[in-house]
């Protein structure tokens, strides 16, 4: 399955798509609203499905919202209509945007249904979402190795991004998730950290802004670790846990990717796990190096014998010995070979 977003169809959509495959409806839109899959407009049939293509189709999209269009074919197969899915995902939109209706199509196919879909589509500019568009597309049309959702919706989210260069400056899309830049306050704590002016960094992302930003920056004591993490919001630390380990100083930098179940909202916990793995490269490459990575619920979970076992896992040393088994009781007295001397 694709990365799970939480989102579902609401009772209004879920009720319409119940009468709608075989009814008159031509053209269904559906746009993701309050967390939910929610029916946006709809066309009644007038002509046949080439003809009533352009008079309908290109007037649904909204340049810089993404949105999904469900167009009925006029064949049919045992189960009734054909039809095609539409996802239109324009350049202008937000990444988290595309990133959250990527994530959310496999949701969607299976409320439809997935065995009336005979055609999926994928459009990012408005000349793709015409008549010409599709029949360009059936012609381009070959027959790959079948895709998983996961990689379906990470393939999507890869075609609609044209930036391509990596850098602490640039916000990339790719198979490892989604890069945001980090501000110069982000990028100067991180070379204080290693300064040892602080031993505590916290990061949020700006979700209106897509940047990564500094919220906190101060020297703590470990027992105030656990106050700095938000019950309601995620985010991302980093802390030097200083301690000994068979009599040696240690000091050892912990990531710390802190979500606290579902008190956030549904953009925010994917947000924050699409962002996690490229905002620590963009760490390491800055020369830190990170000793543990841990995610957790509640700061409460970070004491200090915690992050000691995480660090430092306790080894067996005192597995038993690998003891032979037993032969088989009564199998007779040992067979005794004599050697043969050579004549």
């Amino acid at each position: 399955m694709s990365h799970q977003t939480g989102i579902q169809a609401n009772a209004e959509l879920k009720k319409y798509i119940s009468k709608c495959r075989d009814s008159k409806l031509r053209v269904l839109k559906v746009t993701i609203e309050n967390e939910q899959l929610t029916m946006a407009k709809h066309f009644s049939t007038k002509g046949t499905w080439e003809h009533d293509f352009d008079k309908y189709v290109p007037s649904l999209i909204e340049e810089d919202q993404p949105c999904y269009i469900l167009y009925r074919f006029d064949s049919k197969n045992s189960l009734g209509h054909e039809w095609l899915l539409l996802s239109w995902s324009p350049d202008s939109a937000p990444v988290r945007q595309k990133m959250l209706y990527a994530s959310t199509k496999a949701t969607l196919k299976q409320e439809f249904g997935s065995a009336h879909i005979k055609d999926e589509m994928h459009a990012t500019v408005k000349e793709e979402v015409s008549l010409k568009g599709y029949k360009a597309h059936l012609s381009g049309v070959s027959a790959p190795a079948p895709l998983t959702d996961r990689e379906e919706a990470l393939k999507e989210l890869q075609e609609s991004e044209h930036n391509t260069n990596y850098g602490v400056d640039a916000r990339q899309s790719t198979m490892g998730g989604v890069a945001f830049p980090i501000t110069e306050a982000a990028k100067q704590g991180i070379v204080d950290l290693q300064r040892g002016s602080y031993n505590y960094l916290q990061f949020r992302i700006d979700l209106e802004e897509e940047k990564i930003n500094l919220s906190k920056a101060s020297k703590i004591l470990l027992e105030e670790l656990p106050l700095q993490v938000p019950n309601d919001q995620a985010r991302y630390h980093l802390y030097i846990f200083t301690h000994t380990h068979e009599g040696d100083h240690m000091d050892s930098t912990v990531f710390i990717y802190s979500m606290p179940g579902y008190n956030c909202s549904i953009k925010e916990r994917m947000m924050y796990s699409s962002c996690k793995g490229q905002f620590l490269e963009i760490i390491e490459k800055m020369g830190v190096e990170i000793t543990k990575r841990l995610e957790i619920d509640d700061g409460k979970e970070l004491t200090e014998e915690y992050l000691y076992d995480e660090i430092h896992p306790k080894r067996n040393l005192h597995r038993p010995a690998f003891a032979k088994p037993k032969g088989p009781p009564n199998r007779g007295a040992k067979r005794i070979t004599k050697s043969q001397t050579s004549q």
